[in-house]
């Protein structure tokens, strides 16, 4: 049954995927190596579900230096959580977390930047002698205070009854002795920047804490976080209740998504990255740069989670994050970017021939030429006499290596001698009794002849001679011959939809420049059909799929299947229990499809069928979700309320045409090898598993199709010859082309932790984890996924900071990689998305439909999803001075004024929000209407006017829309209405309204974790 989120619920934290879940091999893994102790989390429920208690920290003598350092500072109370079981009430308290300075590791070579967690100190005096710090409002390089650290106490219950004095009616009371706390300048210290230790004597060795102020003319940055006049006397109101830490945190002070993308643009926009082997870590997803390939696959194609991989498998596990892939196998080619070079199959150098590995710069040449190394199954191939060539120089490359590409680039593709049928596009439109009452059928079979005949071009390109078919049906099917040679399409009627037979096989399938005519005059009578039953009975959306499967299995060539659905949805697999999902005695997950639907969903793999259905009107009917077949074969689902509203109508054309136009494969097969030390443990992603993780067979797939590919180790890695990644897609093209595909990406190994953590990214980090663990809701609970996603997170933070700061720090300090600073702000918001943490109003099939949304994203699409892109628009505009849409603002109702709008862009949601105190000159020239109380609210369409502000606003809009997966509506969100909740959901450093923590306190749990495992 469907998981309910139980905010005072604990889950005993388990180990590492080991097993993976149904898309991952079913061979056992060994146990994981560990020097972690095991770990309670404090849980991060909604704040009903919370006790007070006192949790305090004790520092100890010595901090890092670092270019990203916080300060913790603790508040005289702060609340830990009471943690149920199902059946018994445990009230759990934690020990202090008193951590002794650590010794840097042997083999660290580097200084490693920490990051230290903020606090606000609300409303606590300073402990005599000492004075509050002196934050001089006039340089924000400066504060004087002397250095002070206070004594903490902890009272601790485990598993015991509760004492009259940690029994508390209400949330946010201190409990037992309070403390007091001094607050403390903090910097954020670049590496190169130079620094002078403040020589203060410190009251004792145990509370000394070192003192840093900026040398004149340094050339690092540096940045310090100062506090408010409210601050420092302890009247500070946060700004919004969302947003504000139960803890006394500042999320302003926090380390900033916003900030470590703009960091990325302003170092790589619009310029050139060189993707070499053992190349360094390239520019983020979402930085628009040029990809010049020397030699290693473009990170579009290939993006590695570490760009350093461990020599060792205990060392990978001592890092507690995954080492893996993601792939995008037909990824665009970005703008200024030279096209994939094609190759024919006779003049391509042929690859390994033990394992079957493609032609790369990888492999390694020896005798002269002769043979080659494969590194992916390490064993030697001799190389056919027409393709011989000699090496030359040290390093023994072929002469003709700058010629060829499969020898000198990471990407290419393989031209194949054979030739397959070309794809073709079936209709398939529904004219049961429901659809032809709802009165929409006139306009879609419109849009279908616009697009048929935009499709018709006279220009003699490729698209005019695609094959088309056509079908309507009710209870029963309805085939038509289109073949040229008839007058007139004949109708073919199939009533018995058990075994389909097809009638004929010619005509089924024409060329569309052939058959226009005739399709247009059938389209032109489909909406004058008249029903032939008044029964109210729903359509099986089963029975289109299996007669258009039928068509192409007839014809032997692979499609895509469009399927324009308007009767209610109804279950063809007949049990005791009214809805499929809940239809067995066995437990399973919402999210699982039945057998009959994975059955027809793998011959329709098979046969290269891609499914899009078209869901004209919009209904919930229990657990018959019709997503499962279009997802599951590389198409999608497209809902509508009915086709009534101009903006679904026009949504509808834009679908419409995008699947048409959209670049793609059919019928694809790929493969992924990687270096003889390693192995494919799992792979996640929209597909469906088959007996290796290492090849995945997909019906279609576009430009944004990605997948995760998870390694491991089988035994320590050659450090001098590094990991190589290759995949391998062979696919049809829509002209029926058999082409092949070949990435390969070469990683560097290093034998010391530190630098594997370097060269993490928590954007990747994001996507990987997002694809893992919404494949594993198939099978295992909600609560323990979140519950396994903070554990190891946690035991990644807690790694580094045991093996890889080289210098002591306090235990007020959150210690974080400098690419992995976004990553709690990531990973908090895949906690608390609809798929994981359901809301009130998040329906079973709204949760389905973004889960398969999100699983078919590339990683670009995933961050936008999971951090959104928060724009403000300027009040007016100068045709001189255009806004710059780049400057995004933190996703918090704190980054929200009421004299402003701001433009929320998300993959899926284009909101615009409008404050109650925008000037009436800003409404009229953006709304045309000058009344805050008149502006449309929901879904809606900005009308064009001729002025500086609404030409900038809706060419941005349009911008931002080509980027987008699919075509959005715009909706407009005013101040304390009730749409506002569509925006809080996008607002993800606050508290969630399904009652996921904020941003501040998630981090602030991270922290504390993360320093309990050290003891």
């Amino acid at each position: 049954m469907m998981d309910i989120p139980a905010a005072n619920q604990i889950q005993t934290p388990s180990e590492p995927w080991a097993g993976q879940n149904g898309w991952s091999p079913a061979s056992p893994q060994a146990a994981p190596y560990s020097t972690l102790p095991s770990l309670k989390h404090l849980n991060l429920g909604s704040p009903s579900d919370h006790r007070a208690c006192v949790e305090h920290l004790h520092q100890p003598s010595q901090g890092c230096q670092n270019d990203n350092t916080f300060p913790l500072r603790n508040n005289a109370c702060h609340s830990a959580p009471q943690a149920y079981h199902a059946d018994q009430s445990v009230q759990q308290n934690f020990l202090d977390a008193h951590v002794s300075p650590m010794v840097p590791s042997a083999c660290q070579e580097r200084i490693i930047p920490p990051c230290s967690l903020p606090l606000r100190n609300e409303g606590i005096q300073p402990r005599k002698p000492f004075q509050m710090p002196f934050y001089s409002p006039y340089s924000p390089y400066q504060a004087i205070s002397p250095p002070f650290q206070p004594s903490y106490t902890h009272q601790e219950s485990l598993n015991g009854p509760q004492s009259p004095r940690q029994k508390h009616p209400s949330y946010g009371q201190c409990v037992g002795q309070g403390t007091q706390i001094s607050p403390q300048p903090s910097f954020n210290r670049e590496a190169s920047a130079g620094y002078v230790h403040n020589q203060s004597t410190p009251t004792s060795p145990i509370n000394q804490q070192p003192q840093w102020m900026l040398q004149q003319h340094s050339g690092g940055h540096t940045t310090q976080f100062v506090p408010s006049e409210a601050v420092q006397d302890g009247s500070f109101t946060p700004q919004s209740p969302n947003s504000e830490s139960r803890y006394g945190l500042d999320p302003e002070l926090l380390p900033s998504a916003v900030k470590v993308l703009a960091e990325d643009r302003a170092e790589w926009e619009g310029k050139l990255f060189v993707s070499e082997p053992f190349s360094r870590l390239p520019p983020l997803a979402t930085t628009s740069c040029v990809v010049e390939d020397r030699g290693s696959a473009s990170p579009c194609a290939i993006r590695a989670t570490s760009y350093c991989v461990p020599c060792e498998g205990q060392t990978a596990l001592l890092s507690r994050l995954p080492m893996g892939a993601l792939v995008t196998p037909l990824a665009k080619q970005n703008a200024g970017e030279k096209p994939l070079p094609v190759v024919t199959e006779s003049e391509c150098v042929m690859g390994c021939g033990w394992c079957g590995a493609s032609m790369c710069p990888a492999m390694s040449w020896q005798d002269c030429g002769q043979r080659f190394y494969c590194p992916f199954c390490g064993k030697l191939s001799e190389v056919p006499w027409q393709h011989y060539q000699p090496t030359k120089g040290v390093e023994g490359l072929r002469v003709d290596k700058d010629k060829r590409p499969e020898l000198s680039l990471g990407s290419y593709e393989i031209l194949s001698s054979q030739k397959g049928e070309p794809a073709a596009l079936l209709l398939a439109i529904d004219v049961s009794a429901s659809a032809l009452r709802g009165g929409h059928l006139e306009f879609t079979t419109q849009q279908i002849l616009t697009l048929l005949a935009s499709l018709n071009r006279e220009d003699g390109e490729d698209s005019s001679d695609i094959r088309v078919g056509l079908m309507t049906y009710d209870s029963r099917i309805h085939l038509y011959d289109l073949s040229p040679t008839l007058s007139r399409p004949h109708m073919l009627v199939i009533t018995e939809t058990e075994e389909l037979q097809l009638p004929v096989r010619e005509g089924l399938l024409v060329s569309l420049k052939d058959c226009i005519d005739g399709i247009d005059s059938v389209l032109q009578l489909i909406p004058q059909f008249g029903p032939e039953s008044d029964a109210s009975d729903g359509v099986p959306m089963e029975l289109p799929v299996k007669a258009g499967l039928s068509v192409l299995q007839a014809l032997n060539c692979p499609g895509k299947l469009l399927i324009f659905h308007t009767a209610p949805l109804i279950e063809t697999d007949h049990t005791n229990s009214p809805s499929g999902f809940f239809g067995s005695n066995k437990p399973k997950s919402i999210f699982q499809p039945s057998e009959p639907v994975v059955s027809l969903a793998k011959q329709c793999v098979s046969q290269g069928c891609g499914v899009h259905l078209f869901l004209l009107s919009q209904q919930d009917v229990g657990g018959a979700w019709p997503g499962h077949i279009p997802y599951l074969t590389g198409g999608a689902l497209h809902t509508y309320s009915h086709l009534q509203g101009e903006l679904d109508r026009e949504r509808f054309s834009t679908d419409l045409k995008s699947i048409t136009e959209t670049d793609g494969g059919f019928k694809a097969e790929l493969r992924m090898f990687v270096s003889k030390d390693l192995r494919v443990s799992g792979c996640y992603g929209l597909y469906i598993p088959g007996q290796t993780p290492s090849q995945v067979s997909m019906a279609s797939l576009d430009v944004f199709t990605t997948l995760a590919v998870e390694l491991a180790h089988t035994r320590a890695v050659d450090e001098t010859r590094g990991v190589a990644i290759q995949t391998v897609l062979s696919y049809s093209t829509q002209t029926g082309d058999r082409r092949t595909r070949v990435h390969t990406l070469t990683l560097r190994c290093s034998r010391h932790l530190q630098d594997t953590f370097r060269q993490y990214q928590a954007q990747t980090l994001l996507t990987f984890f997002c694809k893992k663990i919404y494949c594993a809701v198939l099978e295992r609970p909600l609560q323990e996924l979140r519950e396994e996603l903070q554990t190891d997170v946690t035991e990644a933070l807690a790694s580094y900071r045991k093996h890889c700061c080289s210098a002591s720090v306090s235990a007020g300090q959150l210690v974080l990689p400098q690419y992995l600073r976004a990553l709690p702000v990531y990973i908090n918001s895949l906690r608390k998305s609809e798929v994981l943490l359901p809301g009130l109003r998040s329906s079973v099939h709204q949760r389905l439909q973004q889960r398969c949304q999100v699983l078919s994203m590339d990683t670009c699409s995933t961050c936008r999803h999971f951090y959104p892109l928060l724009l403000s628009l300027p009040l007016s505009v100068d045709s001189s001075d255009p806004p710059d849409p780049e400057e995004a603002l933190r996703c918090s109702s704190a980054s929200l004024e009421p004299r402003r709008l701001y433009l929320v862009h998300a993959p899926f949601t284009l909101l615009l929000w409008v404050g109650t105190e925008v000037p009436a000159s800003t409404l009229v020239e953006l709304f045309n209407t000058s009344c805050f109380a008149s502006l449309p609210s929901g879904e809606t369409k900005l009308p064009f006017l001729e002025n500086p502000l609404s030409i900038s606003v809706q060419s941005l809009i349009s911008r931002l829309n080509s980027q987008a997966p699919r075509a959005r509506k715009l909706w407009v969100v005013k101040q304390g209405d009730t749409c506002e909740e569509a925006l809080q959901r996008h607002l993800v450093e606050d508290k969630s309204p399904n009652g996921g923590a904020s941003y501040a306190d998630f981090l602030y749990h991270l922290h504390v974790n993360s320093v309990r495992l050290l003891q």
